[in-house]
This record gives C-alpha cells, sequence and structure tokens, in this order.
C-alpha cells in the first residue's frame, strides 16, 4: 500500500507540475492538444456549440427536436445506469439476507445488463427492416420507461432482487433496440463532417440529465432505502415527456431507404445472426478492428462490478458517495472532454481516434487500482473524472464509429455487429470480474482485480496503435464519403 501511495504521489506531482509544460522542451503536438482540450472545454461552457445556426440548414428542425428530446429521456435511464443501479443494488439488498457472494453477483448481473442486452442488437435490426424507424424508436423507448417504473414493485427480499435484476435487463434490451435503429436516424439526417459534433452535443445533454438522475437517485437512497418505490416510477414518467417530443422527429430520404431495406428483406429473412459473419467475411479491416475492440472492450466492461463491490466493502461509501464516484462525476466531466473528442473524430478516422482514445482508460483504470490500494475516496473520485473522458470519446466512437466502414444501406448491420460483439464480453467480462475480485480478496489482493484491467486495455490499445500503423503503411483511407 505504501508503494501504492508513493507511486500515486509522484504520479499526481508530475500532472501537476504546470512548469514543465512551458518549457521549451515541451513536445509541440503535446502543447498543441492540451491546448485544444481546454478550448473545448471553454466551448461547452459558453454553449455556443449548441446553436442550431452552426449546423447545415436541412439538418436544423431534427436537430433541434432530438436535443429537446434528450433533455427528458436519460431521467429514466439514469435509474438503471449501470454503476447507480449496481450501488443501489448491492446496499439496499445487505440485509435481506441474500449471501454476500450471491448479491456480488446480482450486480454482476445489473453492470452487465446493458452489454449483455446488446446481443439482441441483430433482432432489432431485421425486425426494423422496412419499417419507418422512429415510431419504431418511440415504442422501445416507451416499452424501457415502464420495465424502469415496474422495479417500484419490487419487494426488499431475494425475490424483489432478482427480480429487478430481471426488469433492468429487459429495459435495457428494448434500448439496445433504441440504439442500433438510432444510428441509421443519425446517418441519414447529419452530413458526417458535422455527424460527431451533434453526437457530442447530444451526448452532453443526455450527460447532465443522467448525472441528475444519479444525483436524485443516491440522495433519495440516502434519506430512505425504500425510496425506490417512489423514486423509479417518478423518474420514468418525465422522462415520457421526451418521449412525445421524439415523436416528431424527421427523417430525410426515409422512403428511398425504406425501399433499398425492403429489396433486402425479400431475399433474407428478416432476423439473421449470421449476417454478422457475413460483414466480417466481407469488411477484412473491420473484422480486425472488431478484434481489438473485443479485447480493449473487455477490460473496460470488467471495472464496473468490482468498483461498486469495493465502494461498498472496503470504503463503507454512502449511496451517494458511491453514485457519485460511479456515476455522477464522470458524466459531468463529459462534457467538457466530448467537444475535443468530437472535432478529433470528425477529422479522422475510427482506426486513428481509438489509437489515441484508448489510452484515457487505460489511465484511468490505473487510477482506480492505486485509489484500492490506498482506499483513498478522493482517488476514487478523481479515476471516476478520468473515467469521464474516456466515456466522452467512447459515447461518440460507440454511436458512429461503424460508419467509417459501412455504406449507407449496411449501416443498421455494421452497427449491430459492433454492439452485438459488446454483448458477447459484457455477458462474460462483468462474471470474470466479481470471480477474479473473490478469488484475489481470500488473498488480501482484492485491487489487483483493477490491475488486471489495466494491463487487459493496455494490450487493446496497443492493437488500435498497431492497425493505425498498418493503415498508414498501406497508405490508404478508409474514410466513409457518406
Amino acid at each position: 500500500m505504501q508503494a501504492g501511495l508513493f507511486f500515486c504521489a509522484t504520479l499526481f506531482q508530475r500532472f501537476t507540475s504546470i512548469r514543465r509544460y512551458f518549457t521549451p522542451r515541451v513536445n509541440p503536438s503535446m502543447a498543441q492538444t492540451t491546448l485544444q482540450f481546454f478550448r473545448s472545454v471553454m466551448a461547452t461552457v459558453s454553449l455556443r456549440n449548441f446553436h442550431p445556426n452552426r449546423f447545415p440548414v436541412l439538418s436544423r428542425a431534427s436537430y433541434v427536436r432530438e436535443m429537446l428530446s434528450w433533455a427528458f429521456l436519460p431521467l429514466f435511464l439514469g435509474a438503471i445506469e449501470g454503476g447507480a443501479l449496481g450501488v443501489v443494488v448491492k446496499k439496499a439488498f445487505a440485509a435481506s439476507g441474500v449471501s454476500a457472494m450471491e448479491l456480488n453477483f446480482a450486480v454482476a448481473v445489473v453492470i452487465a445488463a446493458p452489454n449483455v442486452a446488446n446481443l439482441t442488437s441483430f433482432a432489432w435490426a431485421g425486425l426494423a427492416r422496412g419499417r419507418r424507424k422512429v415510431p419504431y424508436i418511440a415504442t422501445l423507448q416507451t416499452i424501457t420507461a415502464a420495465c424502469v417504473a415496474l422495479i417500484a414493485a419490487m419487494p426488499e427480499n431475494r425475490i424483489g432482487l432478482w427480480g429487478i435484476c430481471a426488469l433492468a435487463t429487459l429495459a435495457r434490451i428494448t434500448w439496445t433496440g433504441v440504439i442500433t435503429l438510432r444510428a441509421s436516424v443519425w446517418r441519414a439526417n447529419y452530413p458526417r463532417e458535422v455527424r460527431a459534433r451533434i453526437a457530442g452535443n447530444m451526448a452532453t445533454v443526455q450527460a447532465l440529465v443522467l448525472a441528475l438522475s444519479g444525483w436524485i437517485l443516491g440522495m433519495g437512497m440516502d434519506i430512505s432505502p425504500s425510496s425506490f418505490h417512489i423514486l423509479f416510477p417518478a423518474l420514468a414518467l418525465v422522462g415520457i415527456v421526451g418521449n412525445i417530443v421524439w415523436r416528431g422527429v424527421p427523417v430525410r430520404g426515409e422512403d428511398r431507404t425504406l425501399r433499398t431495406e425492403a429489396a433486402d428483406v425479400a431475399t433474407s429473412s428478416r432476423i439473421d445472426p449470421v449476417r454478422m459473419i457475413r460483414v466480417l467475411q466481407d469488411d477484412g479491416p473491420y473484422a480486425k478492428f472488431m478484434m481489438w475492440m473485443t479485447v480493449f472492450g473487455l477490460g473496460n466492461l470488467m471495472i464496473g462490478a468490482p468498483q461498486a463491490i469495493m465502494l461498498e466493502d472496503e470504503m463503507h461509501a454512502t449511496y451517494t458517495q458511491g453514485i457519485l464516484a460511479t456515476t455522477i462525476i464522470p458524466l459531468l466531466v463529459m462534457p467538457l472532454a466530448i467537444p475535443f473528442w468530437a472535432r478529433h473524430l470528425d477529422r479522422s478516422h475510427v482506426v486513428d481516434f481509438r489509437s489515441h482514445h484508448a489510452w484515457s482508460f487505460v489511465a484511468a483504470t490505473a487510477l482506480l487500482f492505486f485509489a484500492a490500494l490506498a482506499q483513498s475516496m478522493p482517488l476514487y473520485y478523481i479515476a471516476g473524472a478520468m473515467l469521464g473522458i474516456g466515456f466522452a470519446g467512447g459515447s461518440l466512437a460507440w454511436n458512429i464509429g461503424h460508419q467509417d466502414f459501412a455504406p449507407p444501406e449496411r449501416d443498421a448491420d455494421y452497427m449491430a455487429v459492433h454492439v452485438t460483439l459488446n454483448g458477447l464480453r459484457g455477458l462474460v467480462a462483468p462474471f470474470l470480474a466479481v470471480a477474479l475480485y473473490e478469488s484475489l480478496k481470500a488473498w488480501d489482493l482484492a485491487p489487483w482485480t483493477f490491475g488486471v484491467c489495466t494491463i487487459v486495455n493496455a494490450i487493446g490499445a496497443w492493437g488500435f496503435v498497431a492497425m493505425r500503423r498498418q493503415r498508414r503503411h498501406r497508405r490508404t483511407t478508409l474514410v466513409a464519403t457518406t
């Protein structure tokens, strides 16, 4: 532990020594990157990047409606956000008669739910083919809100614990349909050169509303652990306002896209998981990109469950402290970093983007490791802020990164491949992390769970760097023109 504290102190001293960044020995690219980041922070604070006039005229109507809808929709989504719900489950059911190990695996279930639900992505892509996307997405949003509201009916015992896990998973399954199909709406409405910035603006609004939802949940649960019976339906009801607004979003050129999809439906089954294999067989670079995403994503998805567990078991954090570290701080930092990452993604291929962005997660996971070694809540908060920087870029690449590979008529298929593969690693990662945590805890080495995550993340980040170098060596570009 002393070695860990010494390392953290040294790391902090190096990063907070401002003078060294202004000496002649400073790498110009590092200084330029730092300047760009602070400019992005100022742009967020000034709100100038959010004005509709900064985007093409034909995109403004859909942009305004979507921005307004995302000011309400994330309220009910925040109630089942993995980190927040993991903290709620771990603390609220600690005295329910469930064993510590069973409770930890229940935490793994709610943490895994968003990613396990991604396994249904191809089903949603198939079911929505030939159908108008906005009404379809709006229906899925309504079902998600209903699942969140029903959590209030769960009793505070073993049945209620697993009932919450089931409802959270079902809610995430329907939300997976929203994520999968929303990308095609964005592609139709927004040109590529501004798509990342628009997605970033929406992600910013979503992050702030999710943080508000997490804060309401944490404060309410600190007042009374039984308050989830009121909070969940209340958040779902307010979130429905966003659903009503979303139903009016126009989609440019949808009739033409529907005709193309209808022709494809006529020659293939509506729900065809084999499409994933075909996409990977037909597009070698995308298959390789997905391989490194699997390695990198495995390390990231292993973080959430042990983070929620250790905050309770080792730090004895309150609901608000736990949700602050796992959810609120990362979400509040995201809007500050999103403009920086959005400009980067608008100007580069997603492979180049990931080769830089991935290291933010490596740094965040390393900080979690040292926070656990030192048993320091401030370090947990700093690690949460670093995770927020990583999530900021990840939220952009997640939604539109596949479009640098996909032709327009196969957008949903490529997105479904990405989301489905994420579901496969999400099915494994949280449970692997809990099993690893339980094993290491027996040897008083529980913090090393984060050490393993850091190593896996670093391997994935190196894979993106290697892939970027191969692209430059071939002197080719994969950036789509639509």
